[in-house]
């Protein structure tokens, strides 16, 4: 008699997305997200897509009293670029049900530190932030260690990214599922395309 298969998760209730640097919740991915939400589950499925400060420690604060009351077995975590950094420290802390990472900083602190300074906005050149040098610090500060359950992980990894090494991504993340595109970009603009297994993988 063959043994059972296991048993598919809950469908998860909640849903978080987390933007990149100098970007916003009006960024392609996530407007994409939020209209996926709006069709698809707009009764019963949990969305949120925070503006984070540009201070990490308070972009951690933040996101945590946000979701300080969202059930961890039902949650599902997406980040992108340094959201993606953000994704990793959050699943580390508080274990949600899965974590999907696109394009993720690995090492945010060492490649931001050129960045201080007057930033702008991508979505909105109007909008202006300082990233001061003490930022590099606690990025640094909030860096975690080894993933302690890879298998709740799926980097979706481009060897296109004009932005961050795809080597270092998928050395960091090797452990996890990976979907490593063979070109695209650093925004994924074939996003769309990787959609429907992300959306399996976060059992939405």
């Amino acid at each position: 008699m063959s043994a059972a298969l296991p048993s598919r998760p809950p469908r998860s209730t909640h849903l978080l997305y987390l933007h990149g640097f100098r970007s916003s919740p009006q960024s392609a991915k996530a407007r994409r997200m939020a209209d996926w939400v709006a069709s698809e589950r707009p009764d019963d499925l949990v969305f949120a897509c925070p503006q984070l400060p540009p201070s990490p420690a308070a972009a951690i604060a933040l996101v945590e009293e946000l979701i300080r009351d969202w059930p961890r077995e039902t949650m599902a975590v997406m980040g992108s670029s340094l959201g993606g950094f953000y994704a990793t420290v959050l699943s580390e802390r508080l274990r949600p049900a899965r974590t999907v990472l696109l394009n993720p900083a690995v090492d945010p602190a060492r490649d931001l530190a050129a960045y201080i300074g007057e930033q702008h906005c991508w979505q909105d050149p109007a909008q202006h932030f300082y990233f001061r040098p003490e930022f590099v610090d606690e990025l640094r500060a909030l860096a975690p260690g080894a993933l302690a359950q890879p298998q709740r992980y799926c980097a979706v990894i481009a060897k296109g990214d004009e932005l961050l090494d795809w080597r270092e991504m998928l050395a960091r993340y090797q452990a996890c599922r990976v979907l490593l595109l063979e070109g695209s970009d650093h925004g994924l603009s074939d996003f769309d395309e990787h959609l429907p297994s992300l959306i399996d993988f976060l059992n939405l």
